[in-house]
């Protein structure tokens, strides 16, 4: 499978990564363009990928055409792409916020797969979530999910509209979760702490709780009662806790609001 990738920032990066390090590719098999050239340069020289002269040098020939540009650099890329795309080849976005019809119609062409990973992804840990317009062949499909399986795990959806969704809680989820992290460790920190060590303990203890919510599959809330003894110091530390999951809530639906915007 050949794959073009039109930006190669942080997230087209760790798709190079994960195809390269999963055997789905060979570097013979990529090649890239980005405005950035010294970022360019640096992306194909790290993993012996082709630097193309342009866009269009990137796609020739290509299975796969990867969108990873910044959703404001879209308006531009669509136009100078139009009519440069076979019909055979397919497009996978991952650009926040640009609907699939937004694609269809910027570049005259009806094989698109939207994408929403997230930036574990860096670490081969991601979760994308991705849907794909009627054309898209049932071949398509699957090279799509093996490019974005190689990021770590991924949920194909119906309806575009739950790509909005993940936005919202897999996409902004893990800013939410770096901030009680931090909550923690300035906690830790005030009661004695040095901010080493309580970055320690934070993060062991966070990572130490997903793989245990995983490899159990017991739901989060038997996993924390199971902590939780009457009376204990579990109880008495969540009693201050109220109102966090209205103000979780709120996030999500606020995060949610805007990647529709976006999407207008």
């Amino acid at each position: 499978m050949k794959l073009a990738f039109i930006g190669v920032g942080v997230m087209g990066e760790a798709i190079v990564k994960g195809v390269l390090s999963t055997g789905l590719c060979s570097p013979r098999d990529i090649a890239a363009s980005d405005a950035n050239r010294q970022r360019l340069d640096a992306v194909c020289s790290t993993y012996g990928i082709e630097a193309a002269r342009s866009n269009t040098a990137a796609i020739r020939g290509c299975d796969v055409v990867v969108l990873a540009i910044k959703p404001q650099n879209l308006p531009e890329l669509l136009p100078s792409l139009n009519g440069q795309i076979d019909k055979g080849q397919l497009i996978l976005s991952i650009v926040a916020g640009a609907t699939i019809s937004t694609i269809v119609t910027g570049l005259e062409h009806d094989a698109i797969v939207r994408a929403m990973p997230n930036t574990p992804a860096q670490v081969g840990a991601g979760l994308c979530v991705w849907t794909a317009s009627n054309v898209v062949t049932r071949g398509q499909k699957q090279k799509a999910k093996s490019i974005l399986g190689a990021l770590g795990s991924e949920i194909y959806a119906r309806d575009e509209k739950y790509i909005d969704m993940a936005t919202a809680v897999s996409g902004s989820g893990p800013a939410y979760i770096y901030l009680v992290m931090e909550a923690l460790i300035d906690a830790a920190t005030g009661i004695g702490w040095d901010r080493d060590t309580a970055e320690t303990l934070v993060r062991e203890t966070t990572l130490g709780a997903a793989l245990l919510a995983q490899d159990t599959g017991r739901s989060p809330a038997e996993l924390r009662r199971m902590v939780t003894s009457p009376g204990g110091t579990t109880e008495a530390g969540i009693a201050q806790l109220d109102g966090i999951r209205d103000a979780f809530r709120r996030a999500v639906e606020a995060a949610y609001r805007r990647a529709q915007e976006l999407g207008k």
